[in-house]
């Protein structure tokens, strides 16, 4: 019988009804899952805004039985009072709870975890620990996502959370573009024997993972970064409910920055509790006298407009209801385009009652109000009007009964500066597929309607000139030195909680400027919205809004200035074995900035990669043999400082926003046994 079944076995290889050569093969088979990196964000200069990192998580071992090749591997009692201390300093869990954690009632726990406080550490919080040197603290490793720049058009770039160990984009850009962001991991199987060592000459199969597509966005980031200052600012003085500013490329739509309080910062996701929607495309807002700008176009456009003709303003009545100006005493009977300079509202609603309802609205439509802009963002609001009654028609034309979004009203702008040709606002410049090299959407100008002739664009911005340097205009807060404005600024009611009526008041506003500039031939249009601030300090509407918008819009045009001056493309060659001072000397002579790191005259590594390329003004470090001292970082950008870290293998805690303006180890010091350093951004 022995030797019948024996045959049996070694004939059918089965066993109560158990392939037994499969279950051979499932032991001593091994797969390996290769993790997919998820896509990275860039700037407008190829700089990284959110990339894949790691966070680690802490368990200590307690179990003595926890011992591999005769070497303990757990915390023995006597090294807990220190590793309570330790995991205490460098966490957010104080050492009593420590020590109640590392002393179970269970003593046959195995392992035990810091709950909340041990979870998502960073790489140098982890790095401090270790460095401790205490056996039986460990760390599993999970994918997470860096955002270097912190508070950086948070709510538009978004964020993605790890989720059951898969990275998912929750907002912005992250979550929109999520499934191309997301890769496809590989995976590797391979043969092993009873040790887990792969077999000799066993075949190997393995799929490669396939990375995610990278998002390349039109933001720049030296204007980000200034704005998010200037916004800061803004809010921490006049304490606005809320707060929207976008800078846009007049004639491509590109956004080239853009903020809104309240905010948070993406890495360390403070505030993000308090703020998780996208103002800027979800949320509607009745715009107020920026809408004039739509109105006197349309006006003009529609032959409905007379130089020449005159109103009384002041009040008007329509149907028992009374349309009234600021100045409710009016400046007696003055032109249309005296009433787009003082910002009457009586003078838009005349002018809504010449076109008539019907016109009007088609206008309002023709202009890409109540609709989508389909700019890429998740959420993003039609907008409404109530539009039945005279009065109703009416209001609309000084931008009371109507709701925009802030993309919504930039589209319409861009009208103005386009020479009538209406562009689409638009976030991303190119997304790449990195495994192939290939472009899969690339950024180009999408014109969307002409709602108006180029002509009545040319006198709308002609009026809007004379807002800022008319004696009656009300935007002369806005003038910049150097460079010719136009504007239209705006103070909206805001509707209260019976939604029949408006707050009282006089915060209970949204006031709002939108400019453009150079004024003949705009290069941008900026728009910026201020809701409920808490006080004036002492100042205007005009003030608060001018102190957010007149120092951006002069380092923009400054900035454009020098491109068209200076800003070249220096393609990157690679420098690795070549001699450093004479590559500093080509570089630096293409307008680069060159930073050398190291004492030696052999170029061993470099920031940029060979074929990439960068615009004059630009940093790029190069690593040479010899001794390594610490640079002066003065002035150094955050993605500067993050490439620094990257070439020496040093982890900087970055604090802050801005520029370098502190940094722990000062300049020339060896930065021999230097893990970590810190520097603050202002």
């Amino acid at each position: 019988m022995f030797i019948g079944r024996f045959f049996y076995i070694a004939i059918f290889q089965t066993a109560n009804h158990v392939n037994l050569r499969k279950s051979v093969e499932r032991l001593y088979a091994s797969k390996t899952e290769i993790k997919a990196q998820r896509g990275t964000i860039y700037d407008s200069d190829n700089q990284p805004i959110a990339e894949d990192t790691s966070t680690y998580s802490i368990y200590i071992v307690l179990s003595k039985t926890a011992v591999a090749f005769g070497k303990r591997e757990y915390l023995a009692n006597k090294d807990k009072d220190r590793a309570a201390e330790v995991l205490s300093k460098n966490l957010s869990i104080s050492y009593e709870q420590v020590k109640k954690i590392l002393n179970p009632e269970n003593q046959d726990v195995y392992q035990v975890e810091l709950g909340t406080a041990g979870k998502n550490i960073s790489l140098e919080t982890k790095n401090k620990i270790e460095a401790a040197n205490i056996k039986g603290i460990d760390f599993t490793q999970s994918q997470a996502r860096l955002y270097p720049n912190g508070t950086f058009a948070s709510q538009l770039v978004g964020i993605a959370e790890n989720n059951a160990g898969k990275l998912v984009g929750v907002m912005g850009l992250e979550s929109q573009y999520n499934k191309l962001l997301t890769g496809v991991n590989g995976v590797k199987k391979f043969e092993k024997d009873i040790t887990g060592t792969p077999i000799p000459g066993a075949k190997i199969k393995s799929k490669k993972a396939r990375n995610g597509d990278n998002i390349y966005t039109t933001l720049d980031s030296r204007l980000q970064t200034y704005l998010e200052t200037l916004m800061s600012q803004a809010q921490s003085k006049y304490q606005p409910k809320e707060m929207t500013a976008v800078l846009m490329d007049a004639k491509t739509g590109a956004i080239v920055a853009a903020t809104q309080r309240p905010t948070f910062n993406a890495q360390t996701k403070v505030g993000l509790s308090d703020m998780w929607r996208d103002i800027l495309v979800e949320d509607g807002f009745e715009p107020g006298s920026t809408m004039k700008i739509l109105t006197m176009a349309a006006a003009i456009n529609s032959g409905n407009y007379n130089a020449n003709a005159t109103y009384k303003s002041g009040t008007y009545k329509i149907n028992n209801q009374t349309v009234s100006d600021w100045n409710t005493s009016g400046w007696g009977n003055i032109t249309y385009r005296d009433a787009f300079i003082r910002s009457s509202n009586v003078g838009m609603a005349h002018l809504e009652q010449i076109m008539g309802a019907k016109t009007w609205l088609k206008y309002i439509k023709s202009f890409g109000l109540l609709k989508s802009t389909d700019s890429g963002l998740p959420n993003e609001a039609k907008g409404s009007i109530e539009y039945k009654y005279p009065i109703e028609q009416a209001n609309t034309a000084y931008g009371q009964g109507i709701n925009v979004t802030v993309f919504q009203m930039l589209q319409a702008f861009s009208a103005i500066t386009n020479n009538g040709k209406m562009v689409k606002p638009q976030l991303v410049r190119k997304i790449v597929n990195p495994n192939s090299g290939k472009i899969v959407y690339k950024f180009n100008k999408k014109v969307v309607g002409t709602p108006i002739k180029s002509s009545t664009a040319k006198k709308v911005l002609s009026m809007m000139q004379d807002v800022v340097y008319n004696p009656n205009g009300t935007g002369s807060a806005f003038k910049i030195n150097g460079y010719r404005i136009g504007v239209k600024t705006g103070t909206a009611q805001i509707g209260d909680s019976t939604g029949t009526g408006y707050l009282k008041g006089e915060m209970n506003y949204i006031f709002s400027v939108a400019g453009v500039a150079p004024a003949n031939n705009p290069k941008y249009i900026l728009y910026i919205t201020m809701k409920q601030p808490t006080t004036f300090a002492g100042g205007t509407s005009g003030e608060m809004l001018a102190s957010v918008f007149n120092p951006l819009l002069k380092r923009a045009l400054d900035e454009n200035v020098t491109q068209i001056t200076s800003n070249t493309q220096v393609t990157i060659g690679n420098y690795i074995g070549k001699n450093s001072t004479k590559i500093k000397n080509s570089l630096n002579s293409e307008g680069l900035l060159v930073t050398e790191i190291g004492s030696g005259s052999k170029i061993i590594d470099q920031s940029e990669t060979a074929g990439s390329t960068s615009l004059s003004g630009e940093r790029v470090i190069l690593l040479t043999n010899g001794d390594k001292l610490m640079p002066d970082l003065s002035g150094w950008s955050r993605n500067d400082v993050v490439k620094l870290g990257k070439l020496l293998g040093i982890n900087f805690d970055i604090e802050g926003s801005g520029y370098v303006d502190q940094q722990s180890v000062v300049a020339n010091k060896s930065l021999d046994g230097i893990k970590n350093i810190s520097v603050k951004l202002k």
